[in-house]
């Protein structure tokens, strides 16, 4: 398979910007603006030359590429501590229990309380992959290789880490969600809140939105149908999130209302199962599938290939050290694919 995981240079913008139109809405981390794209490659490149190791606001952008061609096909983004620039919002489903002795009778109140609980997490997003391209296990290499950055980089990432999905969108790109909840106090479409958030940041929520809790019973059904529910598109990663370890505790999207996963980083597979080991030979012929990276910030490199582990170190295919640029001696990284 001729593509990598690498580092985003300020080069990728145009290919970025094309991809960005295709993503349909809601899709905050990658805008279709060039001003916000090349604002966040800057951002990116900035924290690829910090080589301190502590956590602190940052955000890292990857790049899937074809090696062959050298288009870009993908991309992929982690933040180190979300909330630092302006609160970190969502809401959280909560329950309020009540009782009457006088009629017996106990009652329980679904809510959605805006709160900040995941500011200073890690989070991982930004995750698209173009249309032509969705076959063959790229989404995966796009999705863990981030995990692997962050084994790689432990010291650059919160203790907790989370990763927001996308939520139900209509085929007019309008968010049910968006209409039953914060756009009745907001004056504007669900498109014109999602793509000024894009640009601008959210620090108009903490303005305007109420930060009294929503009654979810005092909802339309239309709304109250997708709270937490993931957007068709995103199932498959939701499935790839539960399977690292992530769940689902209760936190949605103050925009979409799509699910937030949480985990302890330390927890999530692919950074727990990230395994150092040093090249011992370029030729393997056959062995274990595996996410294969090396090279420290800007000089991130990953893709698929065959692993042997031994007591001595790892051997791995010449298609993977071709594409690599790793010989024997160097070092990699490796997680099971």
């Amino acid at each position: 398979m001729s593509f990598r995981i690498r580092a985003a240079r300020n080069s990728d913008l145009q290919p970025l910007y094309e991809m960005a139109k295709l993503t349909g809405g809601g899709f905050t981390n990658l805008p279709p603006d060039r001003d916000a794209l090349t604002a966040k490659l800057d951002r990116s490149a900035s924290a690829f030359a910090r080589t301190e190791d502590e956590v602190a606001d940052e955000q890292f952008v990857l790049i899937l590429e074809n090696t062959e061609t050298g288009d870009v096909r993908g991309t992929c983004q982690l933040f180190t501590q979300v909330g630092q620039q302006w609160p970190f919002y969502s809401y959280r489903l909560t329950t309020l229990t009540q009782h009457s002795k006088e009629l017996d009778r106990t009652f329980r109140a679904e809510m959605l309380s805006l709160v900040t609980d995941l500011e200073g997490s890690s989070e991982v997003g930004g995750l698209f992959l173009h249309p032509n391209e969705r076959a063959g296990g790229l989404g995966m290499l796009l999705a863990r290789s981030r995990y692997l950055f962050i084994a790689m980089h432990r010291p650059r990432f919160a203790d907790r880490i989370l990763a927001e999905l996308r939520g139900i969108i209509d085929e007019k790109g309008g968010s049910p969600f968006w209409d039953g909840v914060a756009g009745r106090f907001f004056g504007m479409s669900f498109q014109e809140a999602d793509y000024f958030n894009a640009i601008n940041g959210n620090q108009f929520i903490a303005d305007l939105m109420p930060k009294h809790p929503v009654y979810i019973a005092m909802l339309p059904d239309s709304t109250r149908s997708v709270i937490g529910l993931p957007h068709p598109s995103g199932r498959a990663a939701m499935r790839m999130l539960e399977k690292e370890g992530f769940a689902h505790e209760g936190y949605v999207d103050i925009f979409d209302g799509g699910p937030s996963m949480t985990a302890r980083t330390d927890a999530v597979k692919g950074v727990a199962d990230a395994l150092k080991s040093q090249v011992i030979s370029t030729g393997l012929e056959s062995g274990d599938k595996a996410l294969i990276a090396t090279g420290a910030l800007s000089g991130f490199r990953c893709c698929y290939g065959a692993r042997k582990i031994t007591d001595d170190g790892v051997a791995i295919d010449s298609f993977v050290a071709e594409k690599l640029d790793v010989g024997e001696g160097d070092m990699v990284w490796t997680i099971e694919r």
